[in-house]
């Protein structure tokens, strides 16, 4: 394939896509968290062209002004998932996929129900969801879960969001100022914070099922000691529900926000995986 892919459609809906890197090389689709686009891999994606690697960062569902269909339940995992598979489908596939938060959902997601599309997954921050949902069951997740519930209801966290409230928990959380001003243009002021918040209003609409499957792909999954959002003990039995070759890759005194704070880190960590 030797045409950048700028765009792809999927089910009437329009996604945007960055492509960089060498036409030839191998593909990575790099997949955004919350409250993110695709520019949140803008400090990774060099260290990987350098290496001769081509990077895909769509902006998922909700993000592109083109892929921002109504009502919650156009935001299932499935349905985030089948937007991916379309992407690694186009770009020819299998390719290594990489995820940052919620981004790492569903790389997990995809790495589980087709493997065939991905040739290893680095999945950020967060870990596994059968690790997640058990640490909520046996540990202080469920506390640093708080927001999760918050986000579920209408239209408050939006207003909250438009008086600056929302900057104010993602300042505590280790955002820069700068990441701050960015996500008010990047996701506010862009329109793509409704379809964003929706990510999390679906959760209850989700079959549980479709997050339980074991990764038989090379795995890596990165986590940092200064997450404000995942606990330790999630991270650490990320591995259970792995079953192909896996890595856990801890790094010290970086917040939730790895791609931004320590991309050299992740970098190498993606690099060794892909290279392995």
């Amino acid at each position: 394939m030797n045409r950048r892919i700028t765009s792809y459609y999927r089910d009437g809906l329009t996604f945007d896509v960055r492509d960089d890197g060498p036409l030839d090389g191998p593909v990575a689709v790099l997949l955004h968290g919350f409250p993110e686009r695709g520019t949140s891999w803008r400090a990774v994606a060099p260290l990987l062209h350098e290496h001769g690697i081509r990077t895909l960062a769509p902006d998922q569902r909700g993000y592109s002004p083109g892929a921002r269909p109504r009502g919650r339940r156009h935001y299932r995992l499935p349905l985030l998932v089948d937007d991916v598979t379309a992407l690694a489908e186009r770009a020819g596939g299998p390719v290594d996929v990489v995820g940052h938060d919620w981004g790492a959902v569903v790389g997990w997601a995809l790495a589980a129900t087709r493997p065939e599309l991905v040739r290893t997954l680095t999945a950020v921050s967060v870990p596994h969801p059968g690790a997640f949902l058990k640490a909520m069951l046996t540990s202080k997740q469920g506390l640093k879960s708080w927001y999760m519930l918050a986000f579920q209801l209408p239209i408050l966290p939006e207003q909250l969001a438009q008086h600056g409230r929302l900057d104010e928990q993602l300042e505590k959380g280790g955002m820069t100022s700068e990441e701050v001003a960015r996500f008010r243009r990047e996701i506010v002021e862009y329109g793509a914070l409704h379809g964003a918040l929706n990510w999390y209003r679906a959760v209850p609409l989700s079959d549980p099922r479709a997050t339980r499957g074991r990764v038989t792909v090379p795995t890596t999954y990165v986590w940092s000691d200064g997450d404000w959002a995942i606990g330790r003990a999630s991270a650490e039995a990320c591995g259970e529900h792995v079953t192909g070759p896996f890595r856990f890759v801890e790094l010290d005194g970086v917040s939730h926000w790895i791609p931004e704070e320590a991309p050299d880190d992740l970098a190498a960590a993606i690099l060794e995986q892909v290279r392995g």
